[in-house]
């Protein structure tokens, strides 16, 4: 296989299969953090704060988006919890897609648990685009996200 070397457009390999092609590589990496406690009781999703904005170098890129937080119900037994993702204004509905629910928390004062989740989007854009962890009740009982100064994580990565 050969590549051509330019100075101002770096290594590029001409089109065609081949495992030097077709590989990936992360562009770069942006962090967004949440370390004040969220709560709701709303049935509809509601932004937990949980956000971080990337402008990607490539209208091809995909967007690995990441987060981690703790979350916690009010003591109300068969509770759910469910997270989403919205770029910019539109949900992703990961939760329908991919099945995301928090459920089954304990009784008691607010016991809780972790919640992750992960998503790979081709936002086909060069411009400015914000990710945003929402939230929901799944039965209008008090949810907390980022509890007892944990901090949550949104983490994305363009992948080309």
């Amino acid at each position: 296989m050969s590549l051509i070397l330019d100075g101002s457009a770096g290594v590029t390999f001409p089109s065609g299969s081949g495992t030097q092609a077709a590989q990936s590589k992360v562009l770069q990496v942006v962090q967004g953090t949440l370390s004040s406690a969220f709560s709701t009781s709303s049935s509809s999703y509601v932004s937990t704060g949980l956000t971080a904005s990337i402008t990607p170098l490539f209208s091809t890129s995909k967007i690995l988006i990441m987060y981690n937080g703790s979350i916690a119900s009010s003591p109300s037994s068969g509770t759910n919890a469910f997270t989403t993702i919205y770029r910019n204004s539109t949900n992703l509905e990961i939760t329908s897609t991919r099945g995301f629910n928090e459920s089954n928390f304990l009784t008691g004062n607010y016991n809780g648990t972790c919640t992750t989740g992960s998503f790979l989007d081709s936002p086909s854009t060069t411009s400015s685009t914000t990710y945003t962890v929402y939230l929901k009740s799944g039965s209008s009982s008090t949810i907390l996200f980022a509890v007892d100064g944990a901090t949550a994580t949104i983490n994305l990565l363009e992948i080309r």
